[in-house]
């Protein structure tokens, strides 16, 4: 299955980033409703993007093709999940920040220890972990089922004027560009905090 998002280049991945709110992604019994998505580019513009200095072993999947799956470790501690979109060659990809558990809630709460349903998916990390996946889904197509993870179209079109948009989190490096976007007024969008520079002893 292709989209027309996938076809966008990679310069215009904050529009791509909006086009999917909205949408649904599947995964090992649970789909959420992405509530929340963040923006990055790899076209040597956005010093936050992990593609920002070229391919690395662990970056190559951000080059293409579109509609895969990048995965990767943060904090030594969590996963993270992000779209691969754009031209093949071109580094783009959509950080998945939060979504709404619409299906299989009572798996996603075993694996997010009993959480609320507000809190299954509210976060980057809790969002993979309420989907049961990890670092094997790197790599896999998101649209073609032969993955783990399936993402499939909103069941209506998504009203643009139900969408804000505002700085990135967590980012040392352009975290004021206004690349994440999430349904306005939703609850189960992940807090905002501003990076804050660790001082050094």
């Amino acid at each position: 299955m292709e989209y027309p998002w996938m076809r966008a280049p990679a310069a215009a991945i904050a529009d791509t980033a909006r086009t999917l709110l909205g949408w649904h992604l599947s995964a090992n019994g649970v789909t959420v409703r992405l509530t929340e998505v963040e923006a990055y580019a790899g076209t040597g513009e956005d010093p936050a993007s992990h593609a920002h200095r070229g391919p690395t072993p662990r970056t190559r999947v951000m080059f293409g093709p579109a509609g895969h799956a990048y995965v990767y470790f943060i904090f030594g501690v969590h996963w993270c999940l992000n779209i691969v979109c754009g031209a093949e060659g071109e580094a783009a990809a959509v950080l998945l920040r939060a979504g709404e558990v619409v299906a299989g809630a009572q798996l996603a709460s075993q694996r997010r220890s009993g959480a609320s349903a507000r809190e299954l998916a509210r976060g980057p990390a809790r969002l993979v972990q309420a989907l049961g996946i990890g670092k094997d889904a790197n790599g896999t197509s998101v649209v073609d089922g032969t993955g783990p993870l399936l993402l499939s179209p909103p069941p209506t079109p998504l009203d643009p004027a139900s969408v804000s948009s505002g700085p990135r989190v967590g980012v040392a490096s352009a975290h004021d560009l206004p690349w994440r976007f999430w349904l306005t007024a939703d609850p189960t969008v992940s807090a905002y905090r501003r990076h804050v520079p660790r001082l050094r002893k």
